[in-house]
């Protein structure tokens, strides 16, 4: 189980009014994208006991579709990768470096020039409701205000609970003038909410009695971008079971956000396609794909059911981190494949250690650092359109690792 630290989706603008007066609200621009990427870390205890340490990889991507009267429209994915750290000797051996694909989330909402939410009930992202909400007035550093908030929680795993679980709470704001970030000065805005809270029942396999909870935020605002740079949180909860159990989360979450450019897929294709070509790498296929370029590796050669890679595989490996050298700005996902070999368990666990052996790889060589690659296992789920798996041939090549160069 894990709670996701979502940093909230936020478009802010910043009018000087004076010396040390300003003046916060939301701007909304159609047609525009940017992405945030999250890390929160955090230890879980069960029943006062450490269980594990855990990070969580959020990936969100946003466009700004549409502004009505004011209102920005949202259209989001949310996508959260999570690796584990073990202290148990009997359990070291699943420690990762690399995040592995977890879960991903649609959403579409709307926001008002304040901050106020508008959210169809069914989504579950973003995380954080109604935060932040600014005043109607002018602000002087160390001005304070109060506004109402929620949280909701995907607790479909964890309890068997169906529905969105959403946890109420106050938020309390204060402009605390200018705060350095990465050595940078930015007008800061700190925001703290308590959670204490005794849920009614709800239908589930065990469901939350009591919450209790302590969350202190911090937003960095960027006045040359005209939104928030980045936001760090510190957080506690504690969640109290039906079943007399109690789990525990302690943790800090750092978010920032990245301008994404639209990517032009065709010339990419034509790129990358040519240096493979000049390269000599065989057996490499570049397309286009709904999340990106996609860089396919087929029959890439691992020892007989197992994520080692045989010798030679990782020269070729080279050459292609050559090539996504060329596009650092870009975050990368790397997804494995196998053909119709073995059990349905056994091929998505086989694939996933492959592509967390290739991502491991790509790491070593500072093609990327680990927050910004994702590592997926598809199984067979996801054969080649022109690879049937009934051939020896189709096998081959959908035996495969894929390097997606992601849009956004």
């Amino acid at each position: 189980m894990r709670i996701t630290q979502i940093i909230t989706i936020v478009l802010l603008v910043f009018i000087p009014i004076g010396a040390h007066c300003q003046t916060f609200e939301f701007r909304h621009t159609a047609n525009t994208q940017y992405r945030i990427i999250s890390v929160a870390s955090q230890d879980v205890y069960y029943n006062g006991i450490l269980s594990h340490r855990g990070e969580t990889l959020n990936r969100i991507m946003v466009q700004v579709t549409d502004v009505v009267n004011g209102r920005g429209v949202h259209n989001a994915v949310f996508q959260t990768s999570d690796r584990m750290f073990y202290s148990s000797p009997y359990r070291l051996g699943e420690n990762v470096s690399v995040y592995n694909w977890s879960r991903e989330y649609s959403s579409v909402f709307e926001r008002d020039r304040f901050g106020t939410l508008t959210i169809a009930p069914q989504y579950y992202m973003p995380v954080k409701r109604n935060v932040p909400v600014f005043p109607n007035r002018n602000l002087n550093a160390g001005d304070r205000w109060s506004v109402d908030g929620y949280e909701v929680h995907d607790f479909s795993d964890a309890f068997g609970i169906a529905q969105p679980y959403v946890i109420p709470f106050r938020a309390n704001y204060q402009y605390i003038g200018e705060r350095l970030y990465r050595e940078i000065a930015y007008p800061a805005i700190t925001v703290n909410y308590r959670i204490e809270y005794s849920p009614a029942p709800v239908r589930g396999a065990i469901y939350p009695v009591n919450i209790e909870g302590e969350f202190d935020q911090v937003i960095y605002w960027d006045r040359s971008i005209g939104q928030p740079r980045a936001q760090d949180e510190r957080f506690r909860i504690t969640f109290v079971l039906s079943n007399g159990h109690q789990i525990e989360f302690r943790g800090t979450s750092l978010s920032e956000l990245v301008e994404s450019p639209i990517m032009n897929r065709d010339r990419l294709v034509q790129e990358i396609t040519g240096e493979i070509g000049r390269l000599g790498l065989g057996d490499v296929n570049v397309r286009a794909v709904e999340e990106g370029v996609s860089i396919s590796l087929e029959n890439i050669q691992f020892y007989a059911n197992s994520q080692r890679m045989l010798p030679g595989e990782q020269e070729k490996l080279d050459r292609i981190a050559a090539i996504l050298n060329r596009y650092r700005d870009r975050d990368i996902m790397v997804s494995g494949h196998t053909a119709l070999a073995g059990t349905e368990e056994e091929r998505m666990i086989l694939s996933q250690t492959r592509a967390r052996s290739v991502a491991d790889y790509l790491i070593t060589r500072n093609v990327r650092t680990a927050e910004r690659i994702v590592v997926r296992g598809f199984g067979a789920e996801k054969p080649l359109p022109d690879a049937d798996n009934n051939t020896e041939e189709g096998r081959r090549r959908n035996r495969r690792v894929e390097i997606t160069i992601l849009e956004n």
